[in-house]
């Protein structure tokens, strides 16, 4: 898989690929534990976090055979959306984003979680306190967690248009403030990604079972790259009849069609105005948008704010 991970258990250590995909039947591409190692200035700068969750929510992160971590709008829909896809395909169910209520033993259960990122933005001190929104330590010593990564650039512009066009319950913050402000601002900005990014890297990097995924790279070539994803799930040799009916499911001009028609079954998938494709959850996937929408100035800061970025996640050039 064209990724920057860390070794999966039980799965042989290699190069970090380069932007071509990885064979079927080849390595998957994980390097080994020593080369992906948190940079020395992030050690520095990362304040003291214990990672806790007493609410009555942590059962929803817990139970899960793959955590998969995100920051929002790094394109977790769309990978959500092929997995369920294909296990539903594949065990004659019908489609559904909560596959679990099936009870089915040959669908793996997933948690997908924006964890720290919510942490610091969502809820209130309460929430904080309980760390309603973080998955618990022990889940993180026992599933897999996926790591999927975009562009700090493109996650911000998307964050910013669906807080804007199509979630009402949005911070007031996003509605009062300009893109530009926002840019820059601490929490919600391009620097509360970078550091969110960092410390997920610091805090998983001497796990196994950890992997970061690039959404870029997964929409340059999606089909050996899922194909590799499932691998990491169990699905060795997938059914490639069933595979490439998710694939074309999953592309997103099918899922902008299902989101208008209502038919996924989560309220999360509805958008704020079908007649507005900017308020749709599935809104466009592109890699480099954020050019569209930042000014020059702004493009210049983002691009600065880049250089606290771990390199290792490839977003610095």
């Amino acid at each position: 898989m064209e990724i920057t991970s860390r070794s999966l258990a039980g799965t042989q250590p290699a190069q970090i690929a380069s932007d071509t995909a990885v064979q079927p039947g080849t390595s998957s591409g994980f390097p080994a534990p020593a080369q992906l190692a948190p940079h020395p200035r992030i050690l520095r700068v990362l304040p003291q976090f214990v990672r806790r969750n007493f609410s009555s929510r942590a059962s929803q992160l817990s139970g899960g055979k793959a955590i998969v971590l995100s920051i929002p709008k790094s394109g977790r829909t769309w990978i959500r959306t092929f997995l369920c896809a294909y296990f539903c395909k594949l065990h004659n169910r019908e489609f559904t984003l909560q596959p679990e209520r099936y009870s089915e033993p040959g669908i793996p259960r997933l948690v997908f979680s924006h964890d720290l990122f919510e942490h610091r933005t969502k809820g209130n001190l309460w929430d904080r306190v309980r760390g309603k929104y973080l998955v618990p330590k022990r889940e993180l010593g026992r599933a897999k967690i996926i790591l999927l990564v975009r562009d700090p650039r493109d996650c911000f512009v998307s964050l910013y248009v669906q807080m804007t066009r199509r979630d009402p319950s949005a911070p007031a913050k996003f509605k009062r403030e300009t893109l530009s402000n926002l840019l820059r601002d601490k929490r919600f900005g391009i620097s509360g990604i970078i550091r969110t990014m960092n410390d997920w890297l610091h805090e998983f990097a001497g796990l196994n079972s950890f992997m970061i995924i690039r959404y870029e790279a997964l929409r340059a070539s999606p089909a050996e790259h899922y194909r590799e994803l499932l691998a990491v799930l169990g699905e060795t040799t997938p059914d490639m009849s069933i595979f490439q009916e998710a694939l074309e499911f999953s592309q997103f001009e099918n899922m902008q069609k299902l989101e208008a028609a209502g038919a996924f079954d989560s309220k999360i998938l509805l958008p704020g105005d079908v007649r507005d494709p900017e308020s749709f959850k599935v809104r466009r996937g592109k890699v480099g948008g954020y050019r569209e929408y930042l000014s020059i100035e702004d493009q210049g800061y983002a691009l600065n704010a880049l250089r606290e970025l771990d390199v290792q996640f490839g977003y610095n050039a």
